[in-house]
This record gives structure tokens, sequence and C-alpha cells, in this order.
């Protein structure tokens, strides 16, 4: 019988030592769980196990805080159930695979995407990642996220990237969501051509993303606008031509005036409120596309009865994470630098003041955030 039992007892990895090993007996961890609008705690939860074949099990090594995850936290996506444990990116080690897992294994080193993917479904095949009949964005949302000590995610074997050796991992976390989100759902849903005017609106990590990722298509000028002028000054380092701070100065009317009255070319809106979405269909010229990134907890107004003759595209768009491979090898060669967007460094114990931090951004200075365990 012992025999039997040395030959069916499976070989996982002692968590965080890169080899096989025995199964950890830790039953519970710690992470960031919501409950409710403006509630959350640090507190125990269950160890996450496989619970579908193509499951896999991830040691956290670092995760962020997102936008989005601010956006739950005030309530604006009242389908986050209370109990929910945030957070949708990261790296970390693999712990434990299910049996129908085949391109990863026990101790590789991964991304984490923002976006669960099957592979198989009518959307996936048709890269519309984000809407996988058994999965799409999930992580964080409508299961259990990243910021926890260890994180399970469905379908590994196409929601789960392979960090190449040596790599800077502060900087592969970019990749988790902020980067593909800027370059999918700003750059390439806005149609950047060589020689545009482009206005991104928020000048926070996803539209500094952006204005990363349209320098690629070099458009003729990148015009910020933000209230924060530390990050507007932060965008200025990232390639910006022009920067506003609406808060001092009539937005429009600046940008009426650098375009001679014309507009600009592609709108991209990189906040999530009713004002800057307003403000992209204020400046945006005839033919131009505004296009919307933020995450929306209020209506918003369209002005159709200004648009309607002006060939507007208005595009939406949740990130599909199928340029993520495309972007790691940018990073790989340094031809983006994503890692300059951390501005500060918690332990994952510390989440709680890092939420204080990131939820202040203004007044601490703070873009990303890293949070390693």
């Amino acid at each position: 019988m012992e025999d039997l039992v040395a030959r069916v007892a499976p070989k996982v990895i002692v968590p965080g030592n890169g080899v096989n090993g025995t199964i950890s007996k830790i039953k519970t961890m710690k992470a960031l769980v919501y409950h409710g609008p403006g509630k959350k705690a640090w507190e125990d939860k269950p160890k996450p196990t496989i619970t579908k074949p193509t499951d896999a099990i991830i040691k956290i090594l670092k995760t962020t805080i997102c936008g989005t995850d601010l956006h739950i936290m005030k309530g604006d996506l009242p389908e986050v159930a209370d109990g929910r444990i945030i957070g949708h990116e990261g790296v970390g080690i693999i712990e434990d695979v299910g049996s129908a897992v085949s391109n990863f294994k026990v101790g590789d080193h991964v991304i984490i995407s923002c976006v669960t993917s099957c592979g198989k479904c009518e959307y996936c095949k048709k890269g519309m990642y984000s809407h996988c009949a058994d999965g799409g964005w999930i992580l964080g949302y409508m299961i259990d996220g990243t910021q926890a000590e260890y994180v399970r995610i469905p379908h590994a074997d196409n929601s789960l990237y392979p960090i190449p050796a040596g790599s800077d991992e502060e900087a592969l976390v970019m990749l988790s969501d902020i980067l593909p989100t800027g370059f999918e759902c700003g750059v390439l849903n806005g149609q950047v051509k060589p020689g545009d005017i482009v206005a991104i609106v928020g000048s926070g990590p996803i539209g500094i993303a952006a204005l990363l990722t349209a320098q690629f298509y070099t458009p003729a000028e990148i015009i910020m606008i933000d209230q924060d002028e530390n990050r507007l000054n932060v965008a200025k380092t990232f390639g910006a031509t022009h920067i506003i701070n609406s808060a001092n100065e009539d937005a429009v009317e600046t940008i009426l005036r650098l375009t001679n009255g014309r507009g600009v070319d592609v709108a991209i809106e990189a906040v999530g409120v009713p004002a800057t979405f307003e403000l992209c269909q204020e400046i945006i010229a005839p033919g131009g596309h505004i296009a919307n990134i933020g995450v929306h907890g209020k209506s918003v107004t369209l002005h159709l009865e200004t648009l309607w003759s002006k060939n507007i595209t208005i595009t939406t768009r949740l990130v599909d994470t199928v340029t993520t491979p495309l972007l790691l090898k940018t990073v790989q060669s340094k031809k983006i630098e994503p890692k300059k967007l951390i501005t500060h460094h918690f332990k994952l114990d510390q989440i709680m003041e890092a939420y204080e931090t990131f939820g202040n951004a203004a007044k601490e200075k703070a873009l990303k955030v890293i949070l390693e365990s």
C-alpha cells in the first residue's frame, strides 16, 4: 500500500522553491477582500485549489492596484460580490496545475493576464478574449483575484504568459493590464496614424500607456490633458508634445488654438467620468475617432446634435490582451520602458497603505504601485 501511495502521490512545488516537491500544507492565505462600497479588509481566506483540470494555482510574487479596483471600491461595479478578493494583475510562480494544462508546469515563472480566455469559444476564435464564453474579465471581478498570496487561474494555457529568463518582473506586471489596455482600447481602436494629432484625456497609468504605445505610429502631436500637474510632467518625459492642466485653463479653447480651430484626429478617453467623455466630443475634428478606455460608473451624454454630420467614429472596448506577446517583445527590447511608471513599492501585507497612496495619487505623486510578497 505504501508503494501505491508513493506512485500516485502528486508532485507539485513547495511554494516559491522552483523545484518539484510536496504539496504545501498551507490551508489559508492573506488577501485583500471587498466588503461593499468603501469597505475592504486584509484578512484570512482559504487558499485556492484546483477545481477544474484547466486551472493553475499561482503564488503571487508581485502585483499592483488598478484604477478599475478603485472603481470597484467606490461601488461603480455593483455586480462585485461582498467577500470577493480584488485584483487582476501580477506575476508569480506556478505551484500546481490541473491535468489538462499542457503549456505550463510547476515552477514556471508567469505573467497573469487580466483577461481569462478558453481559446476555443466563438469569441476567442475572433480574438475577442474579453467576451470568452467561460472567461473574459472575471479575475478580481466575478472570481477571486490577485491581491492575495495565491490565486487560481482558469484556462491557464491561454491566460498566462511565460516570463523569459532574466526579465524584470516589475516591468512585466505592467503587461497584465495597463499596456495592452492603453494600446488596444486607445491606440488601435482610435486608429492612430502617422501625422495624426492625438489628445489623451487622463494622464494616469492607462493614459500614459496609451501615450507610450501611440508613438509606435509616429503621430505628429500627442496632447495630454489632466488636472494633476505631476502626472502631466511625467507624461512630458514619456513623449507628450503638449500638456494641458484643465484645472487651470480651458482645455477646449487651448486645443482649438493649437490645432487652428480644427480639433484632434484621435481623442482617447482614459478616465471614465462624464466630463472627460464630454471633453472628447468637444475637441474631435471631422472624420476623427473617439476611443473610450475609461470604466464609466455613470451615464454620459452623447451629443449627436453636433456630431451627427461630422463623420465621427466612437469606439468602446474591454481589453482582449491579444497584443500581450507583441508588447512583451517591445519591453524586452527596451523600445518602451513601463517600469518608469512605478512610483511606490510596498510589501503585500502593506496593501491597505498602498490603497491610501494610490487613491490619493495627486497628493502622493503616485502612478503605479508595486506590491511584493
